[in-house]
């Protein structure tokens, strides 16, 4: 079977840039320290792979912000976006959307994924880094296809496809099958909010020991 039958058709291209795909905020908490104390106490952890046969990988809980503090940030996103307003949408029955979750992955946890976020549940996504022991390297990075012969394709998932999964007609894909196109690096406290039809995957993943793993608070808004 071939990689997937898009190649021939790439996807559409659009270099990702700052303040209008994506936008990225430091120190965006002022209670930083307070937050990365509380999520590392949770004791309501659903494990992922590889503790399970779960597909997303390391651990993760809901709720990381609390109300006031997420109420904040929904605010903070609207003047970054433009956006009047943001609400987080209902997902069909059997499906499950993890905004506001805390995600904890590991070296030895996680891998590079290129995708896309399903236009059906939201239109920007965000991460907010929540370990200051995590390098830089670990961020959030964009990319593009890689396409037959070593030529670059497109980064965009449109309608009428809902991910990228249905743009390439092919959930299986090679690991050589994006090309890194921008990075943005991990900085603890930082928030990267970007628009979720942008091919993206975390950059790496690091640590051993809870503490010291790759701990992310991931969003998902429709605008």
């Amino acid at each position: 079977m071939s990689l997937f039958p898009t190649q021939m058709h790439p996807l559409p291209y659009r270099k990702p840039v700052e303040s209008r795909d994506y936008w990225v905020v430091d120190d965006v908490l002022p209670n930083a320290d307070e937050v990365r104390t509380r999520c590392l106490a949770k004791t309501d952890w659903e494990m992922g792979y590889p503790h399970t046969g779960e597909v997303w990988p390391g651990m993760r809980a809901t709720s990381a912000l609390l109300g006031d503090e997420l109420a904040a940030l929904n605010v903070r996103v609207c003047r970054l976006t433009g956006a009047k307003k943001l609400w987080v949408e209902q997902p069909e029955a059997g499906t499950r959307l993890n905004h506001n979750c805390v995600q904890v992955v590991g070296a030895a946890e996680g891998t590079v994924k290129p995708h896309t976020d399903s236009s059906d549940l939201c239109r920007y996504a965000a991460v907010l880094y929540l370990n200051p022991g995590v390098p830089e390297r670990c961020g959030t990075s964009f990319f593009r296809q890689r396409m037959p012969g070593g030529r670059l394709g497109g980064n965009i998932a449109l309608p009428p496809h809902r991910n990228l999964a249905e743009a390439l007609g092919n959930r299986f894909v090679q690991p050589d099958a994006f090309v890194e196109d921008v990075r943005v690096a991990h900085r603890y406290n930082r928030l990267l909010v970007y628009k979720a039809n942008l091919i993206h995957s975390a950059s790496a993943y690091w640590g051993l020991e809870t503490a010291a793993k790759r701990m992310t608070a991931v969003f998902f808004w429709m605008a």
